[in-house]
């Protein structure tokens, strides 16, 4: 159990990264009497699967550290 926590863990963390970045990149902002307005045309899906599969991840490691401390 350790070990598929460990492995979703990594996965969410390059995931979320890889993600996080290609949505922040499709983010458009333009100028409005003055003030930066900033237009998310990005799909966030990807995004949020990532962080519950890094969630995910650390829970089972959290588990599994309590099964082995009983």
């Amino acid at each position: 159990m350790r070990t598929a926590g460990i492995v979703l863990l990594i996965i969410g963390i390059l995931s979320t990264l890889v993600f996080g970045v290609q949505a922040i990149q499709d983010t458009e902002t333009f100028s409005f009497l003055g003030i930066d307005i900033g237009v998310s045309s990005a799909n966030w899906s990807p995004v949020i699967i990532s962080v519950i599969i890094l969630v995910v991840g650390i829970v089972l490691m959290i588990l599994s550290k309590r099964n082995l401390a009983k």
